[in-house]
């Protein structure tokens, strides 16, 4: 046992609780790579998009991987402002108005968008029209994604910025470069705090945006059936 863990006896039950919370933020972050993932697909496939898939960086810090998931949502973003833009240069002002339009049916509203991909694709499928309308008029790629982008941006820049997405390299990075008991013991309050904050809005985020991706995915899977 260490100095440090006769001095303050508590230390090693934090160190599990920090080890246990970082374990929880690394699952919360591979779930996020994943449905990242399958949106770029459902993009890619069905709309002519070109994302690039990602990959977490288990080597690297939370910060690096928070950056990676900030990337790929950002040009999530892009792609579909532009999917937005053809839409609105393709319509008629009435049309495009009608694609926002809460009291427009959404059977109508698809058929609309599938006319647009029609052009642009040279054919598509009602799947095509489908997607572009959920993701064009939810709050996926509004509320739920900036949220997202914002809280990841918040973890990459806090304390726990620094730290190895792999738990094994916590201890060495975090823990037992500190000498003294009572630095350690500072040192883990400050950091089970930190990451008790950031990952109970996090987990919140995480699965509102799995969540949205998944109605999305799942009607596709539908359509195609």
């Amino acid at each position: 046992m260490a100095l440090s863990d006769l001095l303050y006896p508590d230390n090693p039950r934090r160190r599990q609780e920090l080890i246990q919370l970082h374990q929880e933020l690394f699952d919360c972050m591979s779930a996020n790579f994943h449905a990242t993932n399958e949106l770029a697909r459902v993009l890619n496939e069905h709309l002519g998009c070109t994302v690039a898939t990602i990959q977490m960086r288990k080597s690297s810090t939370v910060k690096e991987n928070c950056d990676i998931i900030i990337q790929a949502i950002r040009e999530i973003q892009h792609q579909v402002q532009k999917i937005d833009s053809d839409m609105k240069e393709k319509l008629e002002p009435v049309l495009y108005q009608r694609l926002y339009d809460i009291k427009e049916p959404e059977l109508e509203k698809i058929a609309i968008a599938q006319k647009v991909f029609s052009i642009v694709l040279g054919e598509a499928t009602s799947t095509a029209g489908m997607v572009a309308i959920k993701l064009l008029g939810s709050d996926l790629i509004t509320f739920t994604v900036s949220k997202l982008v914002s809280l990841l941006a918040q973890i990459g820049a806090s304390v726990l910025g620094g730290i190895s997405i792999t738990v094994l390299g916590l201890g060495i990075e975090m823990i037992l470069h500190a000498i003294l008991g009572a630095v350690e013991r500072n040192q883990l309050l400050v950091a089970v705090r930190s990451y008790e904050k950031h990952l109970a809005e996090f987990k919140v985020a995480s699965e509102k945006y799995q969540r949205a991706i998944h109605e999305v995915t799942t009607l596709v899977r539908q359509q195609v059936q």
